[in-house]
């Protein structure tokens, strides 16, 4: 198992150590090295092997002592005994000095076992390569230690997937200079013994100290320069460096180990140098710690300045670090503490130079923005376009004409004229201009451009007026078209990129205030602690060794509770060395000091990489020798080590753990997972779990694509003996999955994985309700080793296939083509399947969406098949830009062929995409990488629009909090506002505020009660609108949005379980209306999000096929965990306050919505087109919510608009996922559809054409859907990863599968989406549904106030002061009326204070109802007199039931008049009783209904396939029955001549209507066309009765020769009295 280790076992020494003594001129440095040399070379000489050394060193306190052998003593005799110091230059001197004298040739010495070192290790050869960081121990900067390690022998451990609090800076790279050098040979891992005395040690100290010595880049810290020499190649002449100063040294500057890890602008200051003489240390050897632990008070005061030059060896790229540490920030307090705190150790703010990708990412990133320059119009107009919608025109309506409003600067009145909807916004300006401009020839019409009344959005002078969506929406609502005429340089152009915009990619610079999966964790309080208990044991304070150990402990669990298997045993030796004497305590010591910076390192590295994708030994290539992976036969394995930081829960509720490892690729197992054998849990520091095991894949890595993923599984066995188990009905020892992670096995350089990873565990379900609810900051960290080969794996792409594609000259057998053609349309296919399409597979380029169904069915996609499948993808004919959305889905995970599909998207429009991003955005999980092209095709997309930048930048907000991917999204995030330009930003971030002040808001209404809501609702109102008085805001859910103000008499809140705010904005533009919204908190609004998405696009695939179905889109956003924004679609109401009005039972009754729609549209073409426009948008909710599966639909969740519009909200529950009350399941229909909704279809009570209308308008566009079932199917699988707890897995996909219904023919859909609508109108679950949320809601309701109705038929409400005091009441008589149905009504004799002549009005007997339960819920019953019971025995709508009702509704009204006066003078009476606009008008009484005989038509459907007669019965009206009574139709059928009648069809029986729907089919097999030729269709009506013979309504007799039967014929036949 590879352990976690250093990489050369030596801290090196900081440079402020060397300006801690005087500082010496170059003669002085240069002498001094000769002195040096020469008196080495005597004691070499003189001085026999003996323990003297030892002796002399085992005094000096606190050295780390190494054992020198007799041989490396006699090595270091030879070597120096042939020079000639006096011959030496100076540049040969130094070199001997800091490379040949150091670098010795050592001899191993035995290590233990558990020893990180102690494996055996062979280096790989070097060839050009810059030194490759790693971790060291600390040394003295008085002892030169002569260590050399071998390259990979202490691998430096790099961790890919937890947190790493910060992104790299962008600087472009530097250009590294190498230059070959001989091969180092592998060599076993040494330590080596000290070469020089004390007193040599104070003399190179010295040394150290000259500016000679650091203008050839060396440090004070020889021992680690010296054994970094021998990697390093002999660089080329470089340029000097102006003189800059270097950097003051904290005592934590340890944690920044080598120099040669920093890019070499990292190294341009220089820190001031104590004055000759001063801080001379006095030749005693110190502890390695001492200069680390000084006081930094020292160098502060220090002026001396020492020149700079560049390093002797070269660094390579100039990269960028992550910060290391983190510190958390609340306020600005907070921000300026973190600023004196990462100035005070420069460690926090060093960059991680060994993120190559984030790199390479800002750099693309910096690319993409110089290509978008500011200066350009096109791209950078600074202001909204308003969106385009293509849609086909409704026939008829081609040359449809609109009336429009222009507003023209200094013009008092607007200019209204008509034009058709086709005309081009730029004829639209030319129109505008004609009225304030005589020579139009002198006018740049270019430069003007129409901007939207109400919103800050412009018209898109290319486009015709009538495909903006603003143009169609006014249509919709039958609004006034509004624009304003303005110039290009009078436009707000405040969202406009500008040259001020910084050139800098810095990707956390512009994040502040975005809230992330897991806090930022702040050590700085740790680490001091941890050095103060460590200066006291350095002061020989032993006892204090438990404090020592607690501060570790701190430390491990402020960095993940990762607690290594090195530092368990150097906190075993510490406790040991207590008793040890002093000369060897402070290597143990040492070793903890090493260990716990390693662990701090690899926390540094960090665990929130995207992916997971390993952060391996991040070095450029050419720093190792590689080989193709393609070549090698080495089977993938692994050491599944251990799992840190497990919840104390888990150890109560599980006895064993096991992992599960799976190879992906493609959403597919590459190999048969693997099990890891069943531990328990270990406790040291912390509970953690440990497999030590190896684990081993027997597939080659040649065979390995190059995205393959590694997936890594946690289960638990329940405890036997757990008193609390989690799951008291689970079965005992069953298993819970607690957590998965996965990791890509080749990063983004296409290098394998290699070395020690440590993955963040993303918990379960099953984890999160077992375990204890973690710290945001706190994470389960599982510890892979990988092998480390001597040489880098690389993946080389194949070069693509040569293979031309054939032309395919041959046809295809009909049948085999038709399977083809029928498996390229299938989701799902069989192993026979793929492998028939992939044999075909040039055959598929002619069928539509076909490419993912081959790609799919490729046999492999190991590294020699991959040559095939490139040629094949870039030979297919460009996908459409829907299609090519296929393949960015998780099974596609190839990069090229994902490439490819970007490339095909870059067609489509910015509008456009706007709909598909949230999918897009969602993709990214599925990307490998950082670096893709998907990422820059957003961006570059962003860079140009408004919009597309704004919902781009909302959506990444969102999905920054995602616990596995926010790493990834939160670069893209940082890109993204770097790229925008500062307006935007300060957009953005106003709006963020905006919304954190809103969801304080919401939060604090709803924990408040119920009679304080409104005081806090007050309270928190004063301090948003203290927001708005700085300045103004666009909102969230559209940039177009622009508010300057609260209305805060308009807001308010809702009595629902969320208690969500009504907030009402005043629009800057003060030629629009108000604005108002909804504010959520405590509910997740991304799955109404995607729903109303979803409807959206149906919307538009209707819209572009010319069906209007007026549908009402309005817009939600989420904007953070659970809350979000929702726009208010004014003059609305939910369908329970319209039924209300009629009781608590009024979801029984069936006229609450025509008589509310006849309220709000009191003329009869206002009513007939409110009642239009709710057949057609009543057909679209129905399709759209079965597709979707929406549940929970009770009547507060369906809305209606005073113009007719039905619309639905609240998509908590869908794809299938019921409501349930205990075990009752409340959505039980297809959809909903009651008898009140079927009330305004029909126009009354009895099924009309209207209905047959209805039901072909749901066909229709549930047709049209089918057509793209592929589309939602894949929008919904892009939407699988995205945390939405009913979007899950397969199964729900299956739902929106099933509803689709994609394999059937459209006749056959017909079919069955007719018997849905029977099912929904004929179900009494859904009233109810409806019924039992009424009484829920009982408590919130109240009667209206002001001028709002209290009666259904009402307009408004009145007083007795407003109509006087009534002194009689009483019921005159009754009438039979036929509108729309024969029904009752009462005249009431009304007689009032000062009148002489009485007033007569009209009520029904459901009004009186009516009345009476609105009068039930303002009084107690004991204040009311009885009601008149409803119920009658046989027909209601007679003159006897209506003579008795009139008694007793006299009797009713009288008993109520002479009630109290707190009854008798409410507003409820007397607005019952005042007079509306029917009682004006007496037509319709004593009258009798008109009617006229008609024989009536029949639809009929007739094709033919398969030697197959398929007859649809579709609808039949106008039928006509002798007596008048509405008839029982069904329809019959022959194929003549037929004298055996066997030929005989038949339909249902449709009861009680004259214009029945069927949507049957009846089918005629095994007959020939020319068999039918000769056979003609004879077809009858009647009417089914009971207790007489069946009657003849009508038939009809078709001649099939007359019908075309290769194609379907829809048509309309008169029925005739013919043979029956």
């Amino acid at each position: 198992m590879a352990q976690i280790s250093s990489g050369n076992g030596c801290l090196p020494p900081s440079p402020k150590m060397a300006l801690h003594r005087g500082a010496v001129d170059k003669e002085e440095a240069l002498r001094m090295e000769a002195e040096a040399l020469a008196r080495l070379q005597r004691e070499k000489r003189n001085t026999v092997p003996s323990p003297s050394l030892s002796s002399s060193l085992s005094v000096k306190k606190d050295l780390i002592f190494f054992p020198e052998s007799d041989s490396k003593k006699q090595d270091d005799k030879d070597k120096f005994g042939t020079i000639n110091v006096d011959k030496l230059t100076n540049e040969e001197l130094e070199e001997l000095l800091l490379d040949d004298y150091v670098v010795t040739k050592p001899h191993p010495s035995s290590l233990s076992a558990s020893y990180p070192g102690g494996h055996v290790f062979n280096s790989a050869p070097f060839h050009q390569s810059s030194w490759t960081p790693s971790l060291s121990r600390p040394s003295s900067s008085n002892l030169s230690t002569a260590s050399r390690l071998q390259p990979g022998a202490f691998p430096t451990p790099h961790f890919p997937n937890g947190y790493n609090p910060t992104m790299a800076t962008f600087l472009p790279p530097r250009q590294p200079h190498f230059l070959a050098f001989s091969t180092v040979p592998p060599r076993p891992l040494l330590f080596h013994s000290p070469a020089v005395s004390p007193e040599m040690a104070k003399l190179f100290d010295k040394i150290a100290s000259t500016s000679e010595y650091l203008r050839n880049g060396k440090s004070s810290g020889t021992d680690m320069e010296s054994s970094n020499k021998s990697l390093e190649p002999a660089p080329p002449p470089q340029p000097a460096v102006p003189p800059v100063d270097l950097p003051s040294m904290s005592r934590f500057e340890w944690l920044d180990l080598d120099p040669l890890s920093m890019r070499r602008g990292d190294v341009e200051e220089a820190a001031p140098c104590p004055p000759v003489g001063e801080g001379q240390g006095s030749g005693q050897a110190g502890d390695p710690w001492d200069a680390v632990l000084q006081d930094e008070t020292e160098g502060r005061d220090r002026s001396a300045q020492v020149k700079m030059h560049p390093r002797r060896a070269s660094t390579g790229n100039a990269v960028t670090r992550s910060q290391s540490l983190s510190i958390s920030e609340t306020s600005s307090q907070q921000t300026q503490n973190k600023q004196k705190v990462l100035s005070k150790y420069p460690t926090l703010q060093e960059k991680d130079a060994q993120n190559l990708e984030v790199n390479a990412f800002c750099e693309d990133v910096a690319n993409l923005k110089s290509k978008f320059v500011h200066s350009d119009l096109s791209t950078n107009p600074g202001y909204v376009l308003s969106p385009v919608i293509s849609q086909q025109d409704v026939s008829g309506e081609s040359s449809s004409s609109v009336k429009v409003s222009i507003e023209i600067p200094d013009s008092q009145q607007p200019v209204t004229f008509t034009c058709d909807v086709s005309s081009s916004v730029e004829l639209l300006i030319i129109q505008a201009l004609c009225w304030v401009h005589d020579d139009l020839n002198q006018v740049d019409i270019g430069s003007y451009v129409l901007k939207v009344c109400g919103q800050e959005a412009v018209l898109q002078n290319k486009h015709s007026l009538g495909s903006h969506e603003y143009v169609q929406n006014c249509r919709k609502w039958e609004a006034e078209i509004q624009l304003q005429l303005l110039s290009q340089c009078t436009m707000k152009r405040d969202l406009a990129r500008t040259a001020d915009d910084s050139a800098l990619i810095d990707l956390e610079k512009h994040l502040g205030q975005v809230e992330r999966p897991f806090k930022e964790t702040g050590i700085v309080e740790y680490l001091e602690v941890y050095h103060n208990q460590i200066q006291l044991c350095l002061q020989n304070q032993y006892k204090i060794v438990d404090q020592v150990i607690q501060a570790v402990k701190n430390l491990c669990c402020a960095l993940d509770e990762v607690e290594t298997p090195a530092i368990t045993e150097a906190v075993k030796r510490l406790r040991h060395a207590v008793n040890m004497p002093h000369t060897r305590s402070p290597k143990v010591r040492s070793n903890l000091f090493m260990y716990v910076y390693t662990t701090q390192k690899i926390n540094k590295t960090g665990c929130n990489r995207p992916h997971n994708q390993p952060k391996g030994p991040q070095i450029f290539l050419n720093n190792r020798d590689c080989r193709e992976a393609s070549g090698t036969t080495d089977h993938l394995q692994f050491t599944l080590f251990a799992l840190h930081g497990i919840p104390t829960s888990w150890v109560s509720s599980y006895e064993k753990y096991y992992m599960t490892c799976a190879l992906m690729h493609n959403n597919r197992n590459i190999f048969k997972p693997v099990q890891s054998k069943k531990v328990g849990t270990y406790k040291s520091f912390f509970y953690h779990i440990k497999w030590d095991e190896l684990i081993n894949f027997p597939i080659p890595v040649a065979q390995l694509p190059l995205e393959a993923m590694l997936n890594l599984s946690l289960y638990g066995v329940l405890n036997q003996n757990a008193g609390g188990s989690p799951d008291s009905n689970k079965q005992r020892k069953g298993t819970d999955l607690l957590g998965k992670v996965s990791m890509a096995l080749f990063d983004f350089r296409r290098v394998m994985v290699r070395d020690t990873q440590l993955l963040c565990l993303w918990a379960s379900v099953q984890a999160a309700q077992t375990g204890r609810k973690r710290n945001l900051a706190e994470r389960i960290i599982l510890q892979v080793d990988f092998p480390c080969p001597t040489v880098n794996v690389l993946y080389v792409a194949p070069p693509v296939s040569s293979y031309v594609t054939p032309q395919i000259k041959e046809t295809l057998d009909p049948d085999i083509r038709r399977k083809v053609e029928k498996l390229c349309s299938h989701t799902s296919l069989t192993r026979a399947d793929r492998q028939l399409l992939w044999e075909y597979r040039h055959h598929c380029r002619e069928f539509e969406g076909s490419l993912a169904r081959v790609l799919a069915s490729t046999p492999s996609w190991e590294w020699s098949a991959l040559g095939e499948i490139h040629s094949l993808l870039h030979s297919w004919p460009p996908l459409s830009p829907i299609n090519a959305l296929e393949l960015l889905d998780s099974k596609f995970a190839e990069t090229e062929v994902r490439t490819v599909a970007v490339s095909w998207l870059e067609s489509i429009s910015n509008d456009e995409l706007t709909d598909y991003l949230p999918q897009l955005v969602q993709a990214l999980k599925f990307e490998r990488h950082l670096r893709n092209s998907l990422v820059m095709f957003l961006l570059s997309r962003a860079q140009s629009n408004v919009n597309t930048a704004h919902y781009l930048y909302w959506l990444l907000r969102d999905t920054v909090q995602d616990s596995q991917f926010g790493s990834c999204y939160e670069k893209v995030l940082g890109a993204l506002l770097c790229l925008c330009g500062g307006g935007m930003r300060a957009e953005l971030e106003k709006q963020t505020k905006l919304v954190q002040q809103l969801g304080t808001l919401a939060e604090n209404v709803r924990q408040a009660g119920g009679s304080s809501r409104q005081a806090v609702l007050q309270d928190g109102l004063e301090r948003v609108q203290s927001f708005f008085q700085k300045h103004t805001c666009r909102l969230p859910l559209s940039p177009s949005l622009v508010a300057t103000e609260l209305n805060v008499k308009g807001c308010s809140f809702f009595n629902s379980n969320a208690v969500p705010l009504k907030i009402a904005l005043v629009n800057a533009d003060p030629l629009g209306e108000e604005i108002n919204v909804m504010f959520k908190v405590g509910e997740d609004l991304r799955q109404d999000m995607l729903a109303l998405q979803m409807i959206r696009i149906m919307d538009r695939i209707w819209l572009q096929e010319g069906l209007d179905l007026r549908i009402v889109n309005f817009k939600c956003i989420s904007t953070g965990k659970d809350k979000g924004m929702v726009e208010l679609v004014p003059s609305s109401e939910t369908l329970r306050k319209i039924q209300v009005e009629y009781g608590v039972t009024g979801s029984f009754k069936d006229k609450p919505i025509a008589e509310w729609l006849r309220k709000y549209n009191p003329a009869e073409d206002e009513y007939e087109k409110a009642c239009e426009n709710f057949i057609y948008s009543c057909a679209g909710c129905c399709v759209a919510t079965y597709l979707l599966g929406i549940c929970d639909r009770h009547n507060d969740n369906i809305m209606l608009r005073s113009t007719g519009h039905m619309f639905h909200i609240d998509f908590g529950k869908f794809l299938g996922h019921a409501q349930m009350i205990g075990s009752f399941k409340r959505d039980r229909a297809p959809f909903v559809l009651t008898s009140d909704m079927a009330y305004v279809i029909n126009g009354g009570e009895r099924p009309t054409i209207r209905f047959q209308l209805f039901v072909d308008l749901c066909s229709q566009a549930y047709n049209l859907i089918r057509k793209h079932s592929n589309l939602f199917l894949n929008l919904l699988s892009l939407m699988m990863k995205s945390g939405l707890p009913e979007l899950t897995g397969h199964q729900d996909l299956m739902y929106v599968y099933d509803a689709l219904q994609p394999q059937t023919t459209d006749a056959e859909a017909t079919i069955f989406f007719t018997r849905l609508i029977e099912s929904s109108l004929g179900s009494m679950a859904t009233k109810f549904n409806f019924f039992i949320h009424n009484l829920a809601q009982l408590r919130f309701s109240g009667l209206p106030s002001n001028d709002e109705s209290i009666l259904s038929f009402s307009p408004r409400t009145y007083t007795v002061k407003q109509d006087g005091r009534i002194c009689e009441a009483s019921i005159f008589s009754f009438h039979k009326r036929y509108n729309p149905d024969k029904h009752y009504t009462y005249v009431v004799r009304i007689l009032r204070e000062g009148q002489t002549e009485p007033q007569f009005v009209f009520r029904t007997f459901d009004e009186f109802q009516e009345l009476h339960n609105k009068l039930s819920i303002l009084f107690p019953l004991w204040k009311l007199p009885g009601f008149p019971n409803k119920m009658v025995l046989g027909r209601t709508h007679i003159k006897e039931v209506a003579s008795k009702r009139k008694v007793e509704l006299n009797s009713y009204v009288h008993s109520l008049m002479r009630g109290s006066l707190e009854v008798t003078q409410c507003d409820l009476i007397y607005t019952f009783f005042h007079p509306v606009a029917r009682d004006d008008r007496m037509e319709g009484f004593e009258g009798s209904p008109v009617s006229s005989r008609v024989e009536g038509e029949v639809k009929l459907s007739v094709s033919y396939r398969n030697s197959t007669l398929f007859i649809m019965v579709m609808h039949i009206r106008d039928l006509v029955s002798d007596d008048e009574a509405d008839p029982n139709p069904y329809v019959k059928t022959y194929l003549l001549p037929d004298p055996h009648k066997t030929s005989k069809r038949k339909t249902k029986i449709s009861r009680r209507t004259k214009n029945p729907t069927f949507n049957e089919m009846l089918v005629y097999s095994g007959y020939s066309k020319e068999t039918l030729n000769q056979r003609e269709l004879q077809l009858s009506v009647l009417s089914a009765e009971s207790l007489r013979e069946n009657c003849f309504l009508g038939g009809v007799t078709l001649g099939l020769k007359d019908f075309d039967l290769s194609r379907e014929t829809v048509k309309w036949f008169k029925l005739t009295a013919g043979p029956y």
